[in-house]
């Protein structure tokens, strides 16, 4: 078996038809392979840091993970893909990218799938899917619409695009069903979460973090 006929058996090759009724090319699975890699782990994000509490107080690992999903499936951390595949999708043409954003600006909403908590100056993860997308769609409308929305968002020198966006383009330019971006997200980001669980049960010891009290004074 061959390299390319593995890919149809691995993790990526059967999450593709949950994601999108189109048949997969070996060309967009190994997209979404690369997607999978790209986000299986980050640092002590949030729902890395839950799932790492909930392991050092040796709860299996399957409550492990349902404890990552608890917190990844917020607005602010996984579900921020959906988001920002809402805001793309207003982009019916690449026209439309500065309408978009402004309605997005007046609002006083923060543009989805821009900036980052850490890479104040551009997510690397981001740019190197948005180029594996380009590769595999030169030309596409939704492609083009993304790259307005880009634009749009640097002329007006908002926040940088994060993995988040490069997802939801990744998402139009494939066809996959609303939300794709944030299951891509769930499934890649598990085997972190086991990842730092194998450290904790290791350890063998409570992650027991410590808080200071802020309040008005007491007594």
């Amino acid at each position: 078996m061959d390299a390319a006929e593995a890919r149809w058996g691995s993790i990526a090759g059967r999450l593709w038809p949950r994601l999108c009724a189109r048949p997969a090319t070996p060309e967009s699975l190994a997209v979404l392979e690369a997607a999978l890699v790209l986000l299986a782990d980050h640092e002590l994000a949030a729902s890395t840091l839950a799932a790492r509490v909930a392991a050092s107080a040796k709860a299996d690992p399957y409550a492990v993970v349902l404890t990552g999903l608890g917190v990844v499936g917020g607005p602010l951390h996984g579900g921020a893909s959906y988001n920002a595949e809402r805001l793309l999708a207003q982009v019916t043409d690449a026209g439309r990218a500065p309408r978009v954003i402004a309605d997005w600006v007046r609002r006083g909403e923060r543009i989805p799938g821009f900036g980052h908590s850490v890479y104040k100056n551009g997510d690397a993860r981001g740019s190197l899917l948005l180029d594996l997308v380009a590769e595999i769609a030169p030309g596409h409308e939704r492609l083009a619409a993304a790259h307005a929305v880009l634009g749009e968002v640097r002329r007006r020198r908002l926040p940088e695009r994060n993995v988040d966006f490069a997802l939801a383009t990744f998402a139009a330019v494939t066809g996959m069903v609303s939300g794709a971006g944030e299951a891509i997200f769930a499934v890649a980001r598990t085997a972190g979460w086991l990842a730092h669980a194998m450290e904790e049960y290791a350890k063998g010891s409570l992650l027991r973090l410590r808080a200071s009290y802020t309040g008005p004074p007491i007594g």
